[in-house]
């Protein structure tokens, strides 16, 4: 991040701005809708920036900027579309002591002005320091769209209000008060009643918050999906948003932990693959001590929390102490690697059932049907299984697998450092030792990546035609 993102309090303060063209008037509609006190340096203004003059609602002076002219000024923008008058004035301003944006110059602008839409007090804005501004536009637009326009007078009649709702407890009694105000009571009552329907229904609502108590808690176990933020379901962000607490696995990234509020609590509980781990126990508790204490509870899992999250465990623990849960599902690893090779997990005529294994297990592994398993079509979604790719492959190939059965393994599934290892069972421990995997990997056993198989059917439709 190049450029900090603030709000500057310009109200009373001088900006000032030099041009008087059309790159003048796109930064003074914005500009205007400030409570600054602009004046406008211009020899030559176009008759807008006049009628504005007239209307006293900037300042204009006819004549170029000399030095000066932005002392005291919070701001200064360089707008004369001539880039040598452009460099004049801004090395004038910012020896006045001003913070300078030359319009158009990213290199040379001290602040940049992003895109923003207005429903003030609410204000958003969008930047990409220059990289995007087509990306700001549509973000733009898509807010534009989605923020109701009464968003301002309820923002404007709950800033009023809120001396009175400090009689609540910080916290997430006040959070749920306001949020049911601003996205609940308060837009039904502004489109009966407009703004006394906002300030009674404001009214009726603290009354509410104040009679009842607390909301009662709640444990979340939330699926994170396989990676991929833009792959968690919009079940799991609502249950983020509310969350007090997040208590994640080691596996889930950072672009999900993000979109958790920003003053919830974020707990790693770690457990590693045959290394050091926070044991299940010491989660349970974690679990149950947080929600005991009154706070909405996120327990995040990689994947789905269904497939090898030991969720019955957790489950247990929370209704041993009389917690309620519920359960979000993901978008488990098996579902996101098969994606990844463009190939699906079942097929017809070529396998009606899947079997999903751990490698994590080995006890339990040992225990498999290896020899349903190593049936032609069969095929198979192997979790955790790198550190045991050789007491798989010995297994299958004992029980009469066939050496060029295609295994897949699948690191960092639906992520941008996805990587696809296609190999045949019979070099499956040599090629992934190889490959020195580091990520969580997933192996496909029976599939090949598609485009593997198609450059295979093309060799062989070569051969036959020679």
């Amino acid at each position: 991040m190049k450029h900090f993102p603030i709000f500057l309090a310009v109200e009373g303060r001088r900006i000032v701005l030099s041009g008087g063209g059309d790159a003048a008037l796109a930064k003074l509609r914005l500009l205007m809708k400030t409570e600054g006190r602009i004046t406008v340096f211009a020899a030559d203004p176009v008759p807008e920036i006049e009628g504005w003059a007239d209307q006293g609602q900037l300042r204009l002076v006819r004549r170029a900027a000399e030095p000066g002219d932005a002392l005291c000024a919070a701001l200064f923008y360089a707008a004369n579309d001539d880039d040598a008058e452009d460099a004049r004035v801004a090395a004038l301003a910012r020896a006045d002591g001003a913070l300078v944006n030359w319009v158009d110059n990213l290199g040379e602008s001290e602040f940049i002005t992003p895109a923003i839409v207005d429903r003030d007090p609410v204000t958003v804005a969008i930047g990409t320091e220059g990289a995007a501004p087509v990306v700001a536009r549509k973000i733009k637009k898509d807010l534009e769209e989605s923020l109701p326009s009464a968003l301002g007078l309820l923002a404007r009649i709950g800033k009023a209000f809120r001396p009175m709702v400090e009689a609540l407890p910080m916290g997430r009694k006040r959070r749920d008060f306001w949020s049911e105000y601003y996205f609940d009571k308060g837009p039904r009552a502004v489109a009966e009643n407009g703004a006394d329907g906002a300030q009674e229904a404001l009214d009726g609502l603290l009354a509410s918050y104040k009679a009842k108590n607390g909301r009662e808690t709640h444990v979340s176990f939330v699926g994170a999906g396989p990676g991929d933020p833009e792959l968690l379901t919009l079940k799991a962000r609502n249950a983020l948003h509310e969350a007090d607490v997040v208590i994640h696995d080691r596996l889930v990234p950072a672009g999900v932990l993000e979109l958790a509020r920003r003053e919830a609590t974020i707990i790693e509980a770690g457990k590693t693959g045959f290394g050091p781990s926070m044991t299940q126990g010491d989660i349970n508790a974690l679990i149950v001590r947080h929600a005991t204490d009154g706070a909405q509870v996120v327990r995040l899992k990689s994947g789905d929390p269904t497939v090898y999250g030991r969720l019955d465990e957790e489950i247990e623990a929370c209704d041993g102490a009389g917690l309620r849960w519920s359960i979000v599902p993901g978008i488990t690893a098996a579902s996101a690697a098969v994606a990844g090779i463009g190939q699906s997990l079942t097929k017809r005529d070529r396998n009606s059932s899947l079997r999903i294994l751990t490698g994590h297990d080995m006890k339990g592994f040992a225990e498999h049907d290896w020899r349903a398993l190593a049936r032609p079509g069969e095929i198979a979604a192997i979790y955790m299984g790198k550190k045991s790719a050789r007491f798989i492959q010995g297994r299958m190939l004992m029980h009469g697998a066939d050496p060029e059965t295609p295994v897949t393994v699948i690191e960092n599934a639906s992520r941008a450092d996805q990587r696809i290892l296609s190999t045949r069972l019979s070099q499956l421990e040599p090629a992934l030792r190889d490959a020195a995997m580091t990520g969580p990997a997933l192996m496909l056993y029976g599939l090949a990546p598609r485009a593997a198989l198609a450059a295979i059917d093309d060799t062989a439709l070569q051969e036959a035609v020679q």
